[in-house]
C-alpha cells in the first residue's frame, strides 16, 4: 500500500495525506457523501480483496489517483471481507454537513481504527464465540516468563496471566485470539505464534512502573493493588493492551471490566495438539459443525454458548467448583422440579434474552443503535420475570449456585428498567438518526417541538390547497428541495403566468418544471428546519443520557453473567433429562472407571443419519491397572474408544453430564491426546516428526494425575525403530510417570510386557468373522488382539485383487520367518540387529509369462486367510468347512476342465 508524496496535492487529498499518516498501516476508509472511498495503494489492495471496480478521481502530481468505494449502508458487509482477509481499516468520517457557500473539505476525523480483535458488530461477529485480543509482553529479567492480557472488546471481558514460555501455545490454543498484540521488547524466536491471528507489534515500549501507571489510570483507581496483584509482565500487557484498545476507538477509552488476575491453578492442563486431536471448539476442517461444542450446545442464549465454550476450553481440577455446578442442574431438572416445569419454563424465558453483554459493548465505545438500548430494557424485564419463577422454590433445599444467581438478578437495576421502559418508544427505527426512538410523553420538551413540526407539516397542506384555489392550477405542489427548501412546483407551461405574480419570486427552472418561492415559504421553511433540527438534537441528548445511566449501572455485568450461567445449567440439565448422561463423580483420588460411555459427536452423528446404534464400551484405569494396552485392527473403533474417554473427562471436570451409565474420574491435571496422523509441512516437519514432537511433550510433562490416550505411536516409521520408540515409551509411562494411560498400537509384540509391567492390562477391539467377511463389532473387550486384519481393511477402501493376493503370500511368508502371528513377542525381541544380517528370502513375484495357478489353490488361500481358528467354535468350523466345499464345487462345475 504506497503512499506518494503529499506535495501539491490538493485541499481534499491533503485531509487523506494527514489521516492516512496517522494510520500507516490501515486502509483508509475516507468519507465523502454517502460513500467510503479508498485512494492510491489502498484502493489497489482493496478492490483486489473485496471484488470491486477500481477507478479513478482526479490527478495527483500528474498521474491519475486510484479510487474504489464501497456505499455507507454496505459498510459493514465490506469491513467484514476485508477483516477476515487480515486487513485493519481506519474509519474517517465528515463530522460536520455541508453549508451554503462553504468552502474547502468538510473537517474529517479518524474516529476508529477496525481491526479483528476490537469488533463490536454483530454483523462482524460470531454470536457464540469470543473474540479475544491478546496482548503479550517481558518485563526486565524473566526472559523465561511471558506477561498475557487479553480482552472481548465486544463485551468488555479481560484477564491477565503470568506463565513460562514454554506454557504459551497452550494459551494460545485455549483462547484462539483473533489478534495479536506484541511487546517491544519481546523475543519472538520460537514464539508458537498462530497463525490464524493477525500479529502486530506495539508502537512502544513501556516500563513496569508506567505500565503500572496507566492501568491505574484507566481504572480510575490511585493505586493498582486496587484491582488486585499483577506481576510486572501481567501488568505490561495490560496496559499495552488498554492503550491499543483507546487507540482503536479514537483515544476513548470503552466501558471493560476490571481485569482480572488467574493463574494456571485450578484449570486442566490441555496443550494444542490434544485440542486438535479431541476437536473440542473447533473440527480440523476449522468449523464447529462436528465437535463437542456443536454436540452439547443446548444453550438457548449468545451469552450462555459463549459461556459453555469457556467452560469446555477450560475443565476445572476443583471438585468443589464442579460439584457446585452438577448440583446447579441437577436440581433444575429434580423430579419435582421437572413435573413442574421449571427448566422448561426458565428456558422459554431465555430464549427472549438479547445479548446484552455486546450490546453494552457497543454503547460504551459511542456507536449505540436503538436496539441496544431495548437490548438492556428486555434483559432486566426478563431478568425479574425469572427471578419470579425460581422465587417459588426458594424454601426448598436450592443448592448454593442457584441462589447466587437468584441474588444477582433480583432487582438490582429496577430504577433503570423503569427508565427504559418510560422513555424508548415500543417501535425503535434502526438508527437514531431515523427518529422516533424517544416515547411520546417521556420529555415535555421534545413533545412540543414533534408537535410543531408535524403540526407545521399540516399547515404546508393547508396552504397548498389554498394556492391550488388562488392560482387556479391542479398540478401546483409544494415540495422540499435540499437547496431551496420549501419551493412551489408548477409545469413549465404555468410558469409564465406565475412569473407576473409580485408575491413569488422564480428560483428555479427545468424542461418540466418551475420553482418558486415566497416569503410565507421561507418562513415557514425556516421554522419547521428549527423545529425538527431541535427535536434531532433534544432526542439525541435524550439518548445518550440514557446511555450514560447504562454505562452507569454496575450491577448489569452481574445480571448478564448469572443469565448465561443460567443458560448453561439448563443445557446441561437438557442433557440429563434424556436419561443416557450421567452425573459423574469427580473424586480427589485417581481412581477411573466408566462404565457404557459413548462418544458424543459421532453418537449425534449416527442419529442424525439414522443408521446404526452407536455401541458403548466400558474402560477402567484403577490404581492396580491403570495403563491399558489396547490392540486391534484399524477401523474397529479404537481412536474412537480413545477419544470418548478423553471427552468424558473434559465433560466432567467441566461440570457437566458424561455419556455414560456410571463414570467415576479422579480429578485428571492434564490431558494429552495424540490421535491420528498430521504433518506441519510449513514449518518443516513431517508427520514422524509431528509425532515424536506431540510423544515428548507428553513424556516431559505428564505425570501421576495426568491421563494420556495415544496411538499408533512409532508407526510413522521403520518397524523395528518404531516398535522400539512404542516399547520405551510404554515403559516410561507405566513406570517413571505413572500416568493413567489408554495406549493403542499394532505392535502386538508389547503383549510382552503384559508379564513385566505389574500395572499394565490388555483390551482389544472385538472381531468376527461371518461368511468370509470381516465384522468389526466396535466393542473393547480383555485380550490382545491376535491378528491386524490389516488385508481385510485393505480389500474393504478397493484395492485390487491381484495386489492382495500378493500381500497374502507376503504375509504368510513374513509370518512363518518371525515364528508365526501368535508368536511374535513372546521371545527377546532383536530390536536392533536381526533381519539386518542378510537379505531376506522372499517368494516369488508371480511373472506375466508365468502359467497361470490352479484357481482352485486362490480360493482355498482367500477362504482359509479369512479365518480365525481361535475364535471360531465347533459349529462354525463346521460350517467353514461346508462354505469351502460349496465354493469349490460352485467352481468346479463352472470349469473347463469339469464341462469336458
Amino acid at each position: 500500500m504506497a503512499v506518494p508524496s503529499p506535495e501539491n496535492a490538493s485541499p481534499a487529498m491533503a485531509q487523506w495525506f494527514t489521516l492516512k499518516a496517522q494510520e500507516p498501516d490501515a486502509l483508509l476508509f475516507f468519507r465523502m457523501g454517502d460513500f467510503y472511498e479508498l485512494f492510491f495503494g489502498d484502493a489497489q489492495a482493496a478492490s483486489m480483496a473485496l471484488d470491486i471496480a477500481l477507478t479513478k478521481r482526479g490527478t495527483h502530481n500528474g498521474e491519475p489517483i486510484p479510487m474504489c468505494g464501497v456505499p455507507m449502508g454496505a459498510a459493514q458487509t465490506y469491513l467484514s471481507r476485508l477483516i477476515k482477509r487480515g486487513f485493519r481499516v481506519a474509519v474517517a468520517e465528515q463530522l460536520e454537513q455541508p453549508r451554503k457557500g462553504q468552502k474547502g473539505p468538510l473537517k474529517r476525523e479518524i474516529i476508529r481504527l477496525v481491526t479483528p480483535g476490537t469488533l463490536t458488530e454483530d454483523e462482524l461477529l460470531e454470536a457464540g464465540r469470543a473474540n479475544f485480543l491478546l496482548a503479550l509482553a517481558q518485563a526486565g529479567r524473566r526472559r523465561n516468563c511471558v506477561g498475557a492480557a487479553w480482552v472481548d472488546v465486544s463485551t468488555g471481558h479481560v484477564e491477565t496471566l503470568s506463565l513460562p514460555r514454554t506454557e504459551l501455545a497452550e494459551l494460545l490454543a485455549r483462547l484462539d485470539p483473533s489478534e495479536i498484540l506484541l511487546d517491544p521488547a519481546l523475543e519472538t524466536k520460537d514464539l508458537p505464534l498462530r497463525p490464524g491471528a493477525a500479529t502486530i507489534r506495539a508502537p512502544a515500549r513501556l516500563t513496569p512502573e508506567r505500565a503500572r501507571t496507566r492501568m491505574a489510570a484507566a481504572y480510575k483507581v490511585a493505586q493498582l493493588d486496587a484491582l488486585g496483584e499483577f506481576s510486572d509482565e501481567e501488568a505490561t500487557a495490560c496496559a499495552l493492551l488498554l492503550d491499543y484498545v483507546r487507540r482503536s476507538q479514537a483515544g476513548q477509552l470503552p466501558r471493560l471490566q476490571r481485569p482480572l488476575p488467574t493463574g494456571q491453578a485450578g484449570v486442566m492442563g490441555l496443550d494444542p495438539a490434544t485440542r486438535q486431536s479431541l476437536e473440542i471448539l473447533q473440527a480440523r476442517d476449522g468449523t464447529e459443525t462436528h465437535t463437542l461444542l456443536s454436540t452439547v450446545a443446548h444453550t438457548v442464549t449468545a451469552a450462555g454458548t459463549r459461556l459453555l465454550a469457556r467452560w469446555l476450553s477450560t475443565p476445572s481440577t476443583d471438585p468443589a467448583l464442579i460439584t457446585a455446578r452438577q448440583d446447579a442442574w441437577s436440581w433444575l431438572g429434580s423430579e419435582a422440579r421437572s413435573q413442574a416445569g421449571l427448566a422448561q419454563d426458565l428456558r422459554q424465558l431465555l430464549r427472549g434474552v438479547p445479548d446484552c453483554a455486546r450490546a453494552l459493548g457497543r454503547i460504551s465505545t459511542g456507536r449505540a443503535l436503538p436496539r441496544d438500548l431495548a437490548a438492556v430494557r428486555d434483559t432486566l424485564h426478563l431478568a425479574d420475570l425469572l427471578t419470579e419463577k425460581l422465587a417459588a422454590y426458594r424454601n426448598s433445599a436450592m443448592p448454593g449456585a442457584i441462589r447466587q444467581l437468584g441474588a444477582a438478578l433480583y432487582g438490582r437495576a429496577d430504577s433503570l428498567l423503569e427508565r427504559l421502559t418510560a422513555a424508548l418508544a415500543p417501535t425503535l427505527p434502526a438508527r437514531l438518526e431515523d427518529g422516533g426512538v424517544i416515547a411520546a410523553g417521556f420529555d415535555p420538551e421534545l413533545d412540543r417541538l414533534r408537535s410543531l413540526r408535524d403540526d407545521s407539516r399540516r399547515v404546508i397542506a393547508r396552504l397548498q390547497a389554498e394556492l391550488v384555489g388562488k392560482y387556479s392550477i391542479n398540478t401546483l405542489r409544494i415540495r422540499h428541495h435540499s437547496q431551496l427548501g420549501y419551493v412551489i412546483e408548477v409545469p413549465a407551461s404555468h410558469g409564465a403566468r406565475l412569473k407576473e405574480r409580485p408575491e413569488l419570486h422564480y428560483r428555479q427552472g427545468t424542461a418540466s418544471l418551475a420553482r418558486f418561492s415566497s416569503e410565507a415559504l421561507s418562513q415557514l421553511d425556516r421554522t419547521i428546519a428549527e423545529a425538527s433540527e431541535q427535536a434531532a438534537t433534544l432526542e439525541r441528548h435524550l439518548f445518550e443520557t440514557l446511555a450514560g445511566h447504562v454505562l452507569d449501572t454496575p450491577a448489569l455485568d452481574e445480571i448478564t453473567a448469572a443469565l448465561a450461567e443460567l443458560d448453561v445449567y439448563l443445557a446441561c440439565e437438557k442433557l440429563a433429562a434424556s436419561g443416557r448422561w450421567c452425573r459423574p463423580k469427580v473424586t480427589e483420588d485417581t481412581r477411573f472407571t466408566l462404565r457404557a460411555c459413548r462418544h458424543p459427536v459421532v453418537e449425534a452423528a449416527l442419529e442424525r443419519q439414522g443408521g446404526e446404534r452407536f455401541m458403548p464400551n466400558s474402560c477402567a484405569l484403577p490404581p492396580a491397572h491403570y495403563v491399558m494396552l489396547l490392540t486391534g485392527p484399524n477401523m474397529a473403533g479404537k481412536s474412537t474408544f480413545l477419544r470418548q474417554t478423553a471427552l468424558a473427562v473434559i465433560l466432567a471436570q467441566a461440570g457437566f453430564p458424561v455419556p455414560a451409565e456410571e463414570a467415576e474420574i479422579g480429578v485428571v491435571d492434564r490431558l494429552f491426546s495424540r490421535v491420528g496422523a498430521a504433518d506441519d509441512l510449513a514449518r518443516g516437519r513431517s508427520t514422524f516428526m509431528v509425532e515424536m514432537t506431540e510423544t515428548a511433550a507428553i513424556l516431559n510433562q505428564a505425570g501421576p494425575r495426568s491421563l494420556v490416550v495415544v496411538d499408533e505411536i512409532g508407526r510413522g516409521t521403520s518397524t523395528l525403530d518404531g516398535l522400539s520408540i512404542a516399547w520405551a515409551t510404554l515403559e516410561a509411562l507405566h513406570s517413571q510417570l505413572g500416568a493413567r494411560t489408554i495406549f493403542a498400537t499394532h505392535f502386538h509384540e508389547l503383549g510382552a510386557l503384559l508379564g513385566r509391567l505389574p500395572h499394565l492390562t490388555a483390551a482389544t477391539m472385538s472381531v468376527r468373522e461371518w461368511e468370509g467377511e470381516v465384522v468389526f463389532q466396535h466393542e473393547v473387550k480383555p485380550g490382545l488382539a491376535g491378528r491386524s486384519w490389516g488385508l481385510h481393511v485393505a480389500r474393504l477402501a478397493g484395492l485390487p485383487a491381484a495386489v492382495l493376493k500378493r500381500a497374502r503370500r507376503l504375509l504368510a511368508h513374513f509370518e512363518q520367518e518371525r515364528g508365526g502371528a501368535g508368536a511374535v513377542g513372546v521371545q527377546p525381541l532383536p530390536l536392533f540387529t536381526a533381519g539386518l544380517q542378510a537379505e531376506p528370502h522372499l517368494p516369488d513375484a508371480p511373472s506375466p509369462q508365468a502359467a497361470p495357478e490352479d484357481p482352485r489353490h486362490e480360493i482355498l488361500e482367500d477362504f482359509l486367510a479369512d479365518l480365525d481358528p481361535d475364535c471360531l467354535t465347533p459349529r462354525q468350523a463346521h460350517e467353514a468347512l461346508y462354505r469351502l466345499q460349496e465354493r469349490l464345487k460352485g467352481h468346479l462345475g463352472n470349469s473347463p476342465e469339469r464341462n469336458s
